[in-house]
């Protein structure tokens, strides 16, 4: 049996800590993709008998292989202490006790968090002293993830407005999970927009492709944040590209259209739509680029320019609209850097084409609490950079990435390499494009990024450290 205990220090009241564990998105937010992926949230909050359902990443498989765990709540004691037991899943056994302590009346909590646990089939000797030692390394790394994660969010929360109701389109993609649960952690209403028939009272059904939503369902809506569209990785045929374009452009046009037909029952509402960094060109060498830049050229500058144009039904009648032109994404569940690290860690990676190229990053903490900041923050309209503040090449990002993950970085990616999955044109617009984007505007308007350095960033999102908390 292995015993592990982890205290977390908060600067908020123990009732408001436990209350954020309570709502659904917690476990989500918990959760490092480095070490699995949350398929079911409790199915009772923290109430005894409430279940959870995680995919549990195998080391070393970077992912690729998962085993299911089911996690059943016990020991529920508002505010002072929760429990959660592994019912089934790859270990002996699993216990897990949450107990939440007043540190000072004035608003300091302390998060003990207990464990228990048995390797599997009784393993003992030699190979059960590794399992311990294994076990210990990486619960340091998840608690400290964890402790950042809840800092962060209860933060965030403890400086936003009263609950609203917020739809969201992509809720199921990378971002879109990520985002639902910090806006369910703060108590607000989500409601996502789904294509299927819906399933509960907060779900609502729309298909953009034939130019339909449920509007009547919107009428309580307080903030649309609209992130649905085709993946744009992939190989730059024709077909992939009206698909990339069509699926922005109309989407956007159709719920700019209906928050515009409800605008005359005179309530403020708002709608968030996902841009990009491709509005500015694949290649603007060294000009640092803000809002107020003209569009470059190219396909996916189009697509961001027709893209935030479908926008004007919406600002023309009143309704505030905010554009987030999101730069490369850094996560571990998607997107660029969950195709580079695993090449990292084996000793292969390096920096694509020359390294010269600049990339405008954040990660995706940082950007969904900029997506939830911009949706709740009355005032705040048109474009804004979603970037961290630091931007490097890509030469940089490399040594970084390399060093983050104690790796070497020195292999050098022919840019021919990138045009063999993409195509050329996707290579020069993707792979090899770089954007030199200012955070100006972002911090201006009060956005917090936890992870302005890359460092810092690859880190947290690769839970790659373990800091004391």
């Amino acid at each position: 049996m292995s015993t592990y205990t982890h205290v977390t220090r908060v600067g908020h009241r123990r009732d408001e800590v436990f209350a954020w564990h309570e709502r659904p998105g917690a476990v989500t937010r918990l959760t490092p993709p480095t070490f699995g992926r949350v398929e079911q949230e409790p199915s009772d909050g923290l109430r005894d008998g409430s279940r959870a359902v995680l995919r549990i990443n195998v080391p070393a498989t970077s992912g690729l292989l998962r085993l299911r765990w089911v996690a059943r709540h016990r020991g529920y004691r508002p505010p002072h202490s929760f429990e959660d037991e592994m019912e089934s899943g790859p270990l002996g056994s699993w216990q897990h006790r949450h107990t939440l302590a007043v540190a000072d009346p004035d608003g300091i909590t302390e998060i003990i968090d207990e464990i228990d646990a048995a390797p599997p089939l009784g393993i003992g000797g030699l190979p059960g002293r590794l399992f311990d030692a294994t076990l210990h390394r990486q619960l340091d790394r998840m608690f400290s993830y964890r402790a950042r994660q809840l800092r962060a969010d209860l933060d965030f929360h403890a400086r936003r407005p009263a609950p609203r109701t917020i739809a969201v389109s992509g809720a199921s993609g990378t971002v879109g999970r990520q985002l639902v649960a910090l806006l369910g952690g703060g108590g607000h209403r989500v409601r996502r927009l789904v294509r299927r028939p819906p399933r509960t009272p907060d779900e609502i059904r729309w298909d953009p492709a034939r130019g339909r939503v449920d509007a009547e369902k919107l009428r309580d809506v307080d903030v649309v944040i609209h992130l649905a569209g085709e993946p744009i990785g992939g190989r730059f045929t024709e077909s992939h590209k009206r698909a990339v374009y069509f699926s922005r452009v109309r989407s956007t046009r159709l719920l700019a259209t209906t928050l515009a037909d409800l605008a005359d029952d005179g309530r403020a509402r708002a709608l968030v739509s996902a841009s990009a960094v491709g509005w500015y060109g694949p290649d603007r060498g060294d000009e640092i680029l803000d809002e107020d830049d003209a569009p470059g050229t190219g396909f996916l500058a189009d697509v961001c320019r027709s893209w935030e144009d479908a926008c004007a039904p919406a600002r023309d009648a009143g309704v505030r609209v905010v554009n987030v032109r999101t730069g490369l994404v850094q996560s571990a569940a998607g997107g660029p850097l969950a195709l580079q690290a695993p090449i990292f860690a084996t000793g292969l990676g390096g920096p694509l084409g020359d390294g010269s190229q600049w990339l405008g990053w954040i990660t995706i903490d940082d950007l969904v609490r900029l997506y939830g900041h911009v949706a709740l923050t009355d005032g705040l309209d048109g474009p804004v950079n979603a970037c961290a503040p630091e931007p490097v090449r890509a030469e940089e990002y490399a040594r970084v990435l390399g060093r983050v993950l104690h790796r070497p970085h020195a292999l050098r990616v022919p840019a021919a390499a990138p045009a063999l999955l993409l195509g050329r044109e996707g290579a020069h617009e993707l792979a090899l494009a770089g954007q030199r984007t200012s955070a100006k505007r972002a911090q201006e308007w009060g956005v917090t990024f936890e992870h302005p350095d890359l460092a810092s960033g690859l880190r947290h999102v690769l839970a790659a450290d373990h800091e004391e908390s």
